[in-house]
């Protein structure tokens, strides 16, 4: 099968747990983007590289970590939701652009021709290029205690103290566009 990741091209629901491999995969490499907007509903995407799916709850769930001092924490904040968007290869670019400057000073969605579409459950925006799209609704947050973590993971992934707010995103819809190669 090939994915498109065409704006144009119309998704599916589908059931949540159905891309996690390939989600996994691209996580690691070149990462997912994490949408949230602003007040006036402007999106911005913040590049991950870390983050998890799974269950707690009895709850599907996607757990992301960012940092307290991003544009996007002070969006999640607000807006209590979130989407997480797997890109194409080919917008690989788009993913490193979004890791490489911040949304308070840019328009990443204008300056990489990204196109926000609503979400379906929440009301973070998905993106349209995207070959898979969560929804998800934040039910818990918490801070990383630097003095609970591993010393070794504390200094190799913390050398400045500056921790992550971990935010668990119930997943409350997935969405992909499937087309069979010819």
């Amino acid at each position: 099968m090939a994915w498109f990741g065409d704006a144009h091209h119309k998704k599916r629901e589908v059931e949540v747990f159905a891309y996690v491999e390939l989600t996994q995969r691209q996580l690691q490499a070149p990462g997912l983007l994490l949408v949230c907007a602003d007040g006036a509903g402007k999106p911005n995407a913040m590049t991950i590289g870390w983050g998890f799916i799974g269950f707690i709850w009895n709850w599907p769930m996607f757990v992301v970590p960012v940092r307290p001092q991003r544009y996007t924490h002070g969006l999640i904040e607000a807006r209590g939701d979130f989407t997480v968007n797997v890109m194409p290869a080919n917008l690989a670019e788009v993913v490193s652009y979004c890791g490489s400057v911040s949304g308070r000073e840019h328009d990443k969605f204008a300056e990489r021709g990204l196109t926000a579409e609503p979400g379906a459950r929440v009301s973070s925006p998905r993106i349209a290029e995207a070959m898979i799209q969560y929804e998800c609704q934040v039910v818990y947050k918490d801070d990383v205690k630097l003095d609970l973590l591993d010393p070794e993971a504390a200094k190799a992934c913390y050398p400045g103290g500056d921790w992550h707010r971990l935010f668990f995103g119930r997943i409350l819809a997935v969405h992909a566009e499937e087309v069979k190669s010819k």
